[in-house]
């Protein structure tokens, strides 16, 4: 017979024994058949692996001798292993963003405005809680690249990939895909985290819905209407501030500093705009080359903003049946064949290009 030989053992002991009873209670019953691995963290020190696999209904109703005389099963684990069942009595499990564990909350402390986002404190149990958003609300159907912080943490071939294709797997199954490294899956897991903390407080029945866009899309698409269906004389300083500003912020977000600048110098935003000839020579590599990083700009806005081609066109349109200054409607003519530009024009477009200097 079992018989706690220390103060500690005694205490692990009736922490059981209320942990037990607390889950037993009958709005536990949908996680009775969960493994315990379900509530396990990546950062998670000292687990009971011999307990992992097993349902908390087998574990809670092993009796807790000899749970603490399993082999390979210390006191230490069995704190492991008593925390763990501690969380599965939580009715709201804490985001990766609020710091459940103290080590999560020290990061929290110490993080600036931007609040990094940390994967390794996010279990089985929340990811459930957060796919179930997505689900609930109907979303699944959003790409990856719509949502994500930035493109530059994720690969092309995935910005066009659905929530849904994630909602259906557990964090361990999607860390077994081909090519989902912990980098991609941090995007992941981050992107869910964003729509769940915008969501989660959301109520189905509202008469309202929410609309899940990059907010410098948000910011621009405000502008572009209102001036749309306004008059008055519209300026080339007016778009740049209003309009090209946020859309190359959002490039460079995307890409970084180097298709940026390529981006600012084809809109002439701080002179003439330069030739992809001027440009190439200037960066020491081929036309060829200066064509392919600027394609990143496109790439980009069928991602982010695929409704921006007909917004633009509309305020083109605006600029070419009213007076307006010149500058303007070629600047936005030349935000649309550099953001949206037409596939078939794309060949044209080089033969032109090369010919200018």
């Amino acid at each position: 017979m079992y018989r706690p030989t220390s103060a500690e053992e005694y205490k692990l002991s009736g922490n059981f024994q209320s942990l037990r009873k607390t889950l037993s209670h009958r709005r536990f019953a949908d996680r009775m058949d969960r493994p315990l691995a379900y509530w396990a963290l990546p950062n998670d020190r000292r687990l009971p692996l011999a307990f992992l696999g097993r349902t908390l209904r087998d574990l809670l109703e092993t009796p807790f001798e000899d749970l603490a005389a399993t082999p390979g099963i210390g006191e230490k684990k069995i704190h492991t292993l008593i925390k763990l069942l501690n969380r599965a009595t939580k009715d709201r499990i804490a985001t990766g963003l609020d710091g459940a564990e103290p080590r999560a909350e020290k990061k929290s402390r110490n993080r600036s405005s931007s609040r990094e986002f940390d994967p390794s404190i996010v279990s089985e149990a929340l990811w459930d809680e957060w796919r179930q958003v997505v689900l609930e609300f109907g979303i699944g159907f959003e790409r990856l690249g719509r949502l994500a912080p930035t493109l530059q943490s994720l690969p092309t071939v995935m910005w066009h990939t659905t929530l849904e294709i994630y909602c259906e797997r557990s964090i361990a199954e999607i860390r077994e895909l081909k090519t989902h490294g912990e980098k991609r899956v941090r995007t992941i897991l981050e992107v869910f985290c964003s729509v769940h903390e915008m969501l989660a407080n959301s109520k189905l029945e509202s008469h309202l819905s929410v609309r899940l866009v990059p907010k410098s899309v948000v910011l621009v698409e405000r502008w572009v209407d209102r001036i749309v269906g306004a008059e008055g004389r519209l300026t080339h300083d007016a778009i740049c501030k209003s309009l090209m500003v946020p859309l190359l912020k959002q490039i460079q977000n995307d890409t970084g500093p180097t298709v940026s600048r390529l981006a600012e110098g084809r809109l002439g935003m701080n002179g003439d705009p330069q030739t992809v000839r001027q440009q190439s020579r200037r960066m020491g590599v081929t036309r060829a080359r200066v064509y392919q990083l600027l394609e990143e700009c496109a790439e980009v806005m069928d991602v982010r903003w695929p409704e921006g081609h007909a917004k633009l066109v509309a305020l083109r349109s605006r600029l070419e049946t009213s007076r307006n200054d010149a500058h303007a409607l070629d600047l936005v003519r030349r935000a649309i064949d550099l953001f949206f530009p037409d596939p078939d024009e794309l060949a044209a477009r080089a033969a032109r290009d090369g010919s200018e200097d």
